[in-house]
């Protein structure tokens, strides 16, 4: 009684191709957004929510700036 069992072959695109480890390692290198401009950050949050004004963003919007070229120099967009 002899059965035969198939067993799935390894492809060439599974392993990782050159292209996916660089861009791995180039993710590995960047930090979180999380973990950059805090004080930007902070500072922003706290004038948008203690704002006397009725407009807050044009209120704050050179701290808000200010933040947003600190992420970009990080290489986030926002």
């Amino acid at each position: 009684m002899s059965s035969s069992i198939s067993l799935p072959s390894i492809s060439a695109k599974a392993g990782p191709t050159a292209a996916s480890t660089n861009t791995d390692a180039a993710a590995a290198s960047k930090p979180k957004p999380c973990c950059v401009c805090k004080d930007e950050k902070a500072q922003r949050d706290d004038c948008m929510l203690f704002s006397k004004s009725d407009d807050p963003v044009s209120d704050c919007k050179p701290i808000i700036d200010q933040y947003k070229t600190c992420m970009a120099g990080f290489g986030f967009k926002i």
